[in-house]
């Protein structure tokens, strides 16, 4: 195996199951209950965590129903533009190699702002009558 492809191997793959995963929720529709288990946090607290919807919303946005994914879990959609962007910055890192190898390198206060949103997102979705609920 060349150097490109080991070095390619790894966010491919990522790519792959992303893509399986994404099929699969395409074919067998997580808006029917149990159909892809129980989230342990809602079973245990009968609250949303702050994944809780992610996969009607995937199963959503395959059927190009924004909104239908938005009401699921605004979050995650919100969420899938960066996601697919810092995966398409590894795949051609990898693809250039060297230098473009080494990680990104995320400021500490952008985590603690990403746990800040997701505390909040997750203490509003969980209020009476809110329409972030999953």
């Amino acid at each position: 195996m060349s150097e490109r492809a080991r070095r390619l191997a790894s966010p491919l793959a990522i790519g792959g199951m992303a893509a399986a995963a994404t099929l699969a929720l395409r074919l067998r529709d997580p808006h029917v209950a149990g159909a892809w288990g129980l989230c342990p946090t809602k079973l245990l607290t009968d609250l949303d965590c702050p994944l809780c919807g992610s996969l009607r919303a995937v199963n959503d946005l395959t059927h190009l129903d924004v909104g239908a994914a938005l009401s699921s879990n605004l979050v995650f959609v919100l969420a899938v533009p960066l996601i697919l962007l810092l995966w398409g910055r590894r795949l051609v890192a990898c693809w250039r190699g060297g230098a473009a190898m080494q990680p990104l390198a995320v400021p500490g206060w952008v985590w603690g702002a990403g746990l800040v949103v997701l505390g909040v997102f997750t203490v509003v979705r969980n209020l009476p009558g809110n329409w972030l609920a999953a």
